[in-house]
């Protein structure tokens, strides 16, 4: 088995090698048409990983040995009008996400022309109406996430400053679409753009509002379901000089679903986000507070997890990037939810050779304060009662986070921080866990060679009495050049109280850059875990291996 190991890795090496060989005299390039036929652009990525059976950290037995998950985006410009496709293959799709993504299949196709104030597109698209609270079509590659709209979309500008928005469609459901008939309008109107007299004030205000139906039948044998669903909006936002002002209302009718956190209710959701910002040199500040009740709107009632999603109900916690920072990330909870943050960064000195500055953010999310009815006397089948506006008293989600960043000179930079962190893993993952506790401590160095060399170590350690209890982790990275960078890293989980469990996941990567053009070739384990961005989140199941990117773009 070791020698087949030791054959892999050099088949791979020889084979990233082949790649270099031809990226190096050009990168990915389609022949540029003449002026007067307009432009050809895109880009390029295939993710292949050949997997190895590790009873050890409980990594799935793969049959194929390899998966694959590849794409490609085609965009022709040429004046007013655009027309694009975008090619996915997923042979089969690597483990983590949904296997429901499989085959070759060109789900994203559209045609966009604009003339005067009108712009029409037909085909797919993304939209998003404010905050996202009744709309949000999106994609995230990293998520295996993509509910991009199917139809047509008409934008208008009435006036200056006046924005319309009407669209109809059904969503992508991998490599299908969903049952529901998407119906939206949205408008916008910027105060200052309108009034010519106050083009050049201080004071800017946007007024906005949207509504959002879905039709979908109703095939239920035990309840008369309503077949249209509509939710509507407000918001408005406030600049004033360093000073911003944003706020959202939004209310969606009954709409009895899979989702729901008590069965199919009658119940209306509503929901609420105001976020604040003051920002000058050396300071800024931001705080946000959201509020969901039963918020779960689909395209399909009988949707669940992340699939044909029509909202988007973000996560107002710190955006994390270091590994042992996420090991416990949070998901928004549409059901019901009360969250909150509030950020300040600041200057400490600035000088010629040394800088630094400090972020101090705490996050938080807790349930709202309900109490369940009884099925057999509520005939209304509202499921539950809010009995008050505020936060409940269970604890979701906790993250006291501080960061302190120094450059000393050009060949120095350091990056130390900390986080305190609290989360409810029964709810946030899967009845029956316990809250975790932890404290993690990252620190990031870099150090600057002569020439184009540089050399970063990270450390990372979680330490916890809950779940898996401590990890650390050690990284060190060498930049040769704006070509040429190596890594190696090791995850251990050194405080597992079962000895015979405190398992190693190290990784070796190596990567070239040359123009448009990226390859990275690594060779390790990843241990089981749970990946977010934003709230919205799947499931990454252990594994060890070798990983193939390349990404290109022309």
């Amino acid at each position: 088995m070791r020698k087949n190991y030791f054959e892999l890795i050099k088949s791979s090496v020889l084979f990233c090698g082949l790649l270099y060989s031809s990226s190096s005299t050009a990168q990915i390039n389609i022949p540029t048409l003449p002026a007067n036929m307009g432009d050809v652009h895109g880009n390029f990525q295939a993710t292949a990983q050949y997997y190895i059976p590790d009873s050890t950290i409980g990594a799935p037995t793969v049959p194929e040995k390899m998966l694959m998950n590849g794409f490609a985006n085609i965009i022709y410009t040429k004046g007013k009008f655009t027309a694009g496709i975008r090619y996915e293959s997923y042979l089969n799709t690597l483990q983590g996400f949904d296997p429901r993504y499989q085959g070759n299949a060109i789900p994203y196709r559209f045609a966009t022309y604009k003339s005067d104030a009108l712009e029409v597109t037909v085909g797919n698209f993304y939209q998003q109406f404010g905050n996202g609270l009744i709309l949000r079509s999106y994609e995230e590659r990293g998520l295996g996430f993509d509910n991009a709209l199917d139809g047509i979309r008409l934008k208008y500008e009435v006036i200056n400053g006046l924005y319309l928005t009407g669209l109809t469609g059904k969503q992508r459901s991998f490599m299908t679409q969903g049952p529901g008939i998407i119906r939206g309008f949205d408008g916008e109107l910027q105060i200052n753009e309108v009034f010519k007299k106050l083009a050049d004030k201080k004071l800017r205000l946007t007024l906005g509002g949207s509504f959002v139906s879905r039709y979908q039948k109703d095939e239920d044998a035990a309840l008369v379901l309503p077949e249209n669903v509509g939710a509507s909006s407000g918001r408005f936002e406030l600049n004033y000089e360093d000073f911003r002002l944003n706020a959202e209302y939004a209310y969606k009718i009954n709409d009895p679903n899979s989702a729901n956190a008590v069965g199919k209710i009658y119940k209306p959701g509503d929901g609420q986000i105001i976020m604040a910002s003051y920002a000058k040199k050396g300071l800024s500040v931001s705080g946000s507070v959201s509020r969901v009740d039963n918020m779960n709107f689909r395209s399909d009632r009988d949707a669940i997890l992340n699939n044909l999603l029509l909202n988007y109900t973000p996560a107002l916690n710190k955006n994390h990037t270091y590994s042992l920072l996420t090991f416990y990330p949070y998901a928004s909870q549409p059901n019901g939810e009360f969250q909150f943050s509030g950020e300040v960064n600041a200057k400490l000195i600035k000088k010629p050779t040394w800088k630094m500055d400090i972020t101090i953010n705490y996050s938080g999310s807790n349930n709202l304060d309900t109490t369940l009815l009884d099925p057999a006397t509520d005939s209304t089948l509202q499921g539950y009662t809010v009995n008050s506006y505020g936060p409940g008293k269970k604890v979701f989600f906790r993250d006291f986070y501080v960061e302190l960043n120094q450059k000393f000179g050009k060949k120095i930079k350091t990056s130390l921080m900390y986080s305190h962190q609290i989360y409810n893993k029964g709810v946030i993952q899967k009845p029956g866990f316990p809250t975790i506790h932890s404290d993690i401590v990252v620190a990031d160095i870099s150090y600057r060679l002569k020439g184009e060399g540089t050399v970063r170590v990270e450390m990372q350690a979680l330490s916890t009495n809950d779940d898996h209890q401590d990890w650390g982790q050690l990284m060190i990275e060498y930049t040769v050049n704006s070509h040429w960078f190596v890594a190696a890293l090791d995850q251990y989980n050194f405080g597992n109280d079962h000895v015979s469990e405190r398992y190693h996941y190290p990784n070796a990567t190596v990567g070239y850059n040359k123009n448009a053009n990226r390859i990275t070739l690594s060779y390790g384990k990843q241990r089981a875990g749970i990946f977010c961005v934003g709230g919205i989140c799947r499931l990454v199941p252990a594994s060890n291996g070798v990983t193939l990117t390349v990404t290109s773009s022309f």
